[in-house]
């Protein structure tokens, strides 16, 4: 019997490839890099077919490490980086123009014209979600009116809109589908019923037969990889989960009330609420969390920053302060605080709870006592504070107290940031084992799809704690930071 389950990893700034074993560990890493394109300010886009160019790349040096043959790998899942959008011709496999990020603004007019239409408080109690360029539905809506060969597909089922998910699995296996992870941040679906919905396609003006599929997330196998494939012979895909959803999947939260941050390009919170479905009062998204085929769906709460680890790449690559983030974190502990600066990295507009796609990013406090250490410290402990505002939120309309914060992604490398987090929350701030808790996810919901693992019981077992960090600040100290933080955000919403 085949041991392994592979997991493609697609996000934001790279591409990987990870086996893992029965066990959860990981056998094999390979991982790519793709370029971040900018054609005007507030615009990202990626180029697709180096996405894809790079998934190939990072499968077989992958499997090649490890000397693992695809006969060796029981089944591969996906996960990937959400809301970012593609069209693409589904006989031909063109691509009809660059993926557009979720960060990418190009959809703030289409946006406020819809807000003149359909109320805020209809759109969410649709689909869970709030008025933001940040989702897919904005985005394709700028395509059929700016991109002559998409304008020209309209009305065609030949041309899909694809979040990178459905792109990977129809390069993977030729199918055309989408999970409700993924499709719940279209700004398109029903979040009860998990079908495309009438009005918001009305709405947008967005065509059902322009879309995906939707399927569930796991128990199901969506299709065997294509000879020409990166894997020599056919291996089944099964297991789908959009990135921040696979990391509270592979973070094992399976039980109602548990949650995870996700600290990566953007940070990302999620608390599981089981089948019960929360509308948020507090700027939060409700959103699927799961799918398990022939199951209700289960949700989640989530608050999304958009600038997290990609503040620490801008200080190095930008402002070139910094030669990695390792100096980063080596100056911002070499001073007890941040000498008075706080940095609100509105590069993007601002996320939860604010919602504020006008707002510009603001460096305050500067005073001729900060030094370039007080300034990379405030880098990581903007990340903390917008942390802290999704979590303060959370528990306001979850009515649960969070009691402890499992944490992962890249940024959790950085003691001093997860030290401050604690602080800043007043809880236990865990990191796993396994750290690459998102493509992990997705090796956990593929490998259940074929029956490698028995169910969800013994996954949670599988979850092993690393490093705890507990809060040491001063309550008093603590209010007085997060005032100032409270205040340099108001100073973003005044830019314009």
């Amino acid at each position: 019997m085949a041991k392994y389950v592979g997991s493609i990893d697609q996000g934001t700034t790279s591409t990987r490839f990870i086996i893992f074993d029965e066990k959860g560990q990981i056998v094999s890493v390979s991982q790519k890099e793709h370029k971040q394109i900018y054609p005007q300010p507030g615009w990202v886009e990626h180029d697709p077919d180096e996405i894809w160019k790079n998934t190939v790349d990072v499968i077989k040096d992958a499997m090649g490490k490890a000397r693992v043959a695809s006969s060796d790998i029981a089944s591969v899942g996906i996960t990937n980086q959400r809301e970012t959008v593609l069209p693409i011709l589904r006989s031909s496999g063109k691509v009809l123009y660059n993926a557009i990020v979720w960060q990418d603004l190009r959809g703030s007019e289409c946006i406020e014209r819809l807000k003149e239409v359909k109320s805020e408080d209809e759109v969410r109690d649709k689909t869970g979600l709030l008025y933001s360029p940040y989702f897919s539905a904005s985005k394709i809506r700028w395509l059929l009116d700016n991109v002559p060969e998409v304008k020209m597909h309209e009305g065609d089922p030949d041309m899909v809109f694809m979040t990178m998910d459905a792109f990977i699995l129809y390069k993977l296996t030729g199918k055309v589908c989408t999970d409700m992870t993924n499709a719940s941040r279209y700004m398109l679906m029903d979040i009860r019923t998990g079908n495309w919905d009438g009005d918001m396609l009305s709405l947008f003006g967005i065509r059902e037969e322009n879309l995906p599929t939707i399927t569930s997330s796991f128990g199901i196998v969506y299709g065997c990889t294509l000879p020409g494939s990166p894997f020599p012979s056919p291996v089944p895909v099964s297991g789908m989960l959009g990135d921040q959803q696979a990391a509270l999947f592979g973070q094992a939260c399976f039980s109602k009330g548990e949650g995870k941050c996700t600290y990566g390009t953007g940070c990302f919170m999620l608390q599981n609420t089981g089948s019960e479905l929360f509308q948020s009062s507090h700027g939060l998204l409700s959103t699927v969390a799961y799918k398990e085929e022939g199951k209700a769906p289960c949700y989640a709460l989530e608050g999304s920053v958009a600038i997290a680890g990609s503040l620490v790449q801008w200080i190095r690559d930008s402002l070139k302060m910094v030669n990695s983030a390792k100096e980063l974190d080596e100056l911002a502990e070499s001073v007890p605080d941040s000498g008075g600066v706080y940095i609100v990295p509105a590069f993007s507009g601002l996320f939860a709870p604010y919602w504020r796609s006008d707002a510009r990013g603001v460096i305050a406090g500067l005073t001729g006592f900060v030094t370039r250490a007080h300034i990379c410290r405030a880098v990581l402990e903007s990340t903390a504070f917008q942390a802290y505002d999704i979590f303060s939120q959370m528990e306001l309309d979850s009515s649960i107290k969070i009691s402890s914060l499992k944490v992962d992604g890249g940024m959790t490398n950085s003691f001093p940031l997860m030290a401050f987090q604690s602080d800043i929350l007043q809880v236990p701030v865990i990191r796993p084992l396994i750290v690459e808790t998102t493509a992990l996810g997705a090796a956990y919901a593929s490998g259940l799809s074929v029956g490698l693992w028995k169910d969800t019981d013994e996954l949670r077992g599988l979850w092993k704690e690393q490093t705890r960090w507990n809060a040491t600040m001063d309550d008093k100290e603590r209010r007085k930071k997060v005032g100032f933080w409270k205040k340099a955000v108001s100073r973003t919403l005044d830019w314009v």
